[in-house]
C-alpha cells in the first residue's frame, strides 16, 4: 500500500465548530498525527478577523519562512484538539474581486454551472479557492515534488480547490469527500420521497427543478475529476451513484476518539450534575414536579425538521403521553439551534432562587421553551406542540422542553457543553430520514446512553451490520425501519421502545448502558482509520 509523506486536507469546519464534519476531523487528526507527525496540514477559513479563534493557537514559528514569504493572508498554527496538528487559516475576502475569473476557469477547464449561484456558494467558493492557493504555495515552499503528497477535500464547499489542485499541481493525489450530496439533501428537505424513487431521480434534472445547479455541479465535477471519491456511508454511497452519476472508490466511516468520556467517579459525578441541572430547569418551566426516576430522553442536532426527524419524535412523544404502559414520567429535550434570541428571563430568575429541583408549582407561560425566538409565531416545533396540545401540563405523563441555542458552555440557561448535557440522558431518540452518518446517536452511546434510530441513518445500518440482524435496544442501540411513507409506523415504534425501557429493572438497564459503550468502541478511529489508508493508496496510483 502507498503511504502518503504529507496530507493536506481542507474543510470549512477545520477550526470552525458548525457541523458533524467538526468531528470527524478533530477526532481523527489525533490518530493522523501519530502517524504523519506535523506532515498532516488543516486548512480552514479564517472567520474570525480581529477576534480570537476559540479552537487555534497561532505560533508564528511553525513554517515562518513560508509565512514570511507568501502573499496569502493566513495564519499559521495548531488546532486546539487532541494532537494538535499544524492548521492554516486563510483569509479569503481578497478573492471575491477575482470571482467571475475564477468561475469563468472553472466553466472553461471543467464545465462546472456557477452561473446560479446563491447562499454560501460564493462564500465558500471563495475560501475552496484560496485553500488550494495554499496547497500549492506550500508544496512548491517545501519542494515536495519528490514527494507522495495527498490533498482531501471535503463538501462542496471545498470542491472549487480540488479542482485547482488537479488542473494546476497534478502530482498531488486528490481526494473528495462528500459527507452527503447537495442534491440528495434537498429532495429529502423538500418533502419528495427519496429512496423509492432514487433509482428513477436525475440529479441534473432535480438540481434545476430545486434551484441547486451550481451546488450540484460542483459537487458533480469534483466528484469525476478527483483521483479518488468518497463518502461516509453505504447509504450515501448509493445515493452518489444514483445522483452524481458516479460510484464512489472508497467508503470512510466516521469514527471518533473517546477521550473527551469522563470514567469513574468523574463520570457519575457529571452525570448527577446534568440531570440535576436538566430536572430543575423543567421545574422552572413546568412547575411539575419531578421524582428522581424521572426518564430523562432527548434529541439534537441541526435544525432539519424532517431530515432529521424531529417531527416525528414530537409525535412519538404526544402519543407517549398517552400510553397507559409507560410506567415512568418521561422528560424530553429538544436541543435544536434555531433562529434563537435571548434567554427567557423569567426561566433565569427561577433558576437563580431555585432551592432545589422541585422548588416550584406553578407553570410559567409557554412551558416549552428557554429562549425567546425571533420568529417564535412561525417556528415548526412550537406550531406542531400547539397543534397537539402539548402544554406540559401537570397531568401530563411526558413533558418536551425546547431548547433552541447551541449548547457551547454559554446559551444563557443550561450554561453547559453538549457532551456535558448528554451524559445525563437516560435514553435519546435520532429518527432521521436523512442522514449519511449520524454522530449524534455515536456520542449518545460513547456516553452509555443507549439510543434510538433509523435505518435510513448510517449508524443505524452500521449498527445492524455489526449485530448481524436489526438491533433492539437491549443491544444498546435500537434501529427503527423507515421509509418514505411509514411515518406513523415509526412514531409508534419510538412510543413503545420507550415505553418498553421505562419497564426496565436496574439490572437491564446498567446491561443495556455497558452494550451501548461497548459497541461505541468498535467505531474508534482505530477501528476506521484504514478506510483512509486505502483512499491515499488509491489517489496517489491514480493520479
Amino acid at each position: 500500500m502507498v503511504k502518503p509523506d504529507y496530507i493536506f486536507e481542507s474543510s470549512w469546519e477545520v477550526c470552525n465548530k458548525v457541523g458533524g464534519i467538526y468531528t470527524v476531523l478533530s477526532t481523527r487528526a489525533k490518530t493522523l498525527q501519530e502517524v504523519f507527525p506535523d506532515k498532516i496540514i488543516f486548512i480552514g477559513p479564517d472567520c474570525w478577523g480581529d477576534k480570537k479563534c476559540p479552537f487555534f493557537i497561532q505560533d508564528s514559528s511553525i513554517l515562518k519562512e513560508w509565512q514570511e514569504s507568501t502573499t496569502l493572508k493566513v495564519k499559521v498554527g495548531r488546532w486546539d484538539i487532541p494532537g494538535k496538528p499544524i492548521s492554516i487559516l486563510v483569509d479569503f475576502a481578497p478573492f471575491f474581486a477575482e470571482k467571475d475569473s475564477i468561475y469563468g476557469n472553472l466553466w472553461n477547464y471543467f464545465q462546472v454551472d456557477s452561473l446560479h449561484a446563491y447562499g454560501d456558494y460564493d462564500e465558500a467558493s471563495m475560501f475552496s479557492y484560496a485553500a488550494g492557493l495554499v496547497v500549492e504555495s506550500l508544496y512548491k515552499f517545501l519542494k515536495l515534488e519528490n514527494q507522495k503528497v495527498i490533498y482531501q477535500a471535503n463538501e462542496w464547499m471545498c470542491g472549487l480547490g480540488a479542482l485547482y489542485i488537479k488542473k494546476c499541481v497534478p502530482a498531488i493525489g486528490t481526494i473528495f469527500t462528500t459527507h452527503a450530496t447537495s442534491i440528495g439533501r434537498s429532495i429529502a428537505g423538500n418533502n419528495k420521497p427519496l429512496y423509492e424513487y432514487l433509482w428513477a431521480y436525475n440529479g441534473d434534472q432535480m438540481a434545476g427543478e430545486l434551484n441547486m445547479q451550481s451546488k450540484h455541479s460542483i459537487e458533480k465535477q469534483t466528484a469525476w475529476n478527483v483521483d479518488c471519491f468518497t463518502t461516509v456511508s453505504d447509504i450515501t454511497a448509493t445515493e452518489c451513484k444514483e445522483l452524481i452519476d458516479k460510484p464512489v472508490d472508497i467508503v470512510l466511516p466516521n469514527g471518533f476518539e473517546d477521550d473527551f468520556v469522563p470514567k469513574g467517579s468523574e463520570f457519575t459525578k457529571k452525570r448527577n450534575t446534568a440531570r440535576k441541572a436538566l430536572l430543575k430547569l423543567a421545574n422552572a418551566l413546568t412547575g411539575s414536579l419531578f421524582p428522581n426516576d424521572t426518564l430523562i430522553v432527548g434529541t439534537s442536532g441541526r435544525y432539519e425538521f424532517r431530515n432529521k426527524g424531529i417531527d416525528v419524535f414530537i409525535e412519538a412523544m404526544n402519543r407517549l403521553n398517552h400510553d397507559e404502559k409507560l410506567q415512568k414520567p418521561v422528560l424530553a429535550f429538544l436541543e435544536v439551534p434555531a433562529w434563537v434570541g435571548d434567554p427567557r428571563k423569567d426561566v433565569l430568575e427561577r433558576l437563580q432562587k431555585a432551592k432545589d429541583i422541585n422548588t416550584y408549582d406553578t407553570p410559567l407561560d409557554l412551558p416549552m421553551i428557554t429562549h425567546n425566538l425571533y420568529n417564535m409565531s412561525d417556528d415548526k416545533v412550537i406550531n406542531m406542540m400547539k397543534s397537539y396540545d402539548m402544554w406540559n401540563r401537570k397531568e401530563d405523563k411526558v413533558k418536551v422542553i425546547f431548547i433552541p441555542s447551541y449548547l457551547n458552555g454559554d446559551d444563557g440557561i443550561l450554561n453547559m457543553p453538549y457532551y456535558d448535557v448528554i451524559i445525563g440522558k437516560d435514553l435519546t431518540v435520532y429518527p432521521s430520514y436523512y442522514e449519511p452518518w449520524g454522530y449524534t446517536p455515536l456520542e449518545s452511546v460513547a456516553f452509555s446512553v443507549p439510543c434510538i434510530t433509523t435505518d435510513l441513518a448510517g449508524f443505524g445500518v452500521w449498527a445492524n451490520t455489526i449485530k448481524g440482524a436489526y438491533s433492539e435496544i437491549e443491544d444498546g442501540v435500537k434501529t427503527i425501519h423507515r421509509t418514505d411513507y411509514n411515518y406513523s409506523e415509526v412514531a409508534d415504534a419510538i412510543k413503545d421502545t420507550v415505553v418498553k425501557y421505562s419497564g426496565f429493572t436496574p439490572a437491564q438497564v446498567k446491561k443495556c448502558r455497558t452494550k451501548a459503550s461497548q459497541l461505541s468502541k468498535k467505531a474508534l478511529w482505530k477501528e476506521f482509520i484504514k478506510y483512509y489508508y486505502q483512499a491515499y493508496d488509491i489517489a496517489l496510483r491514480t493520479k
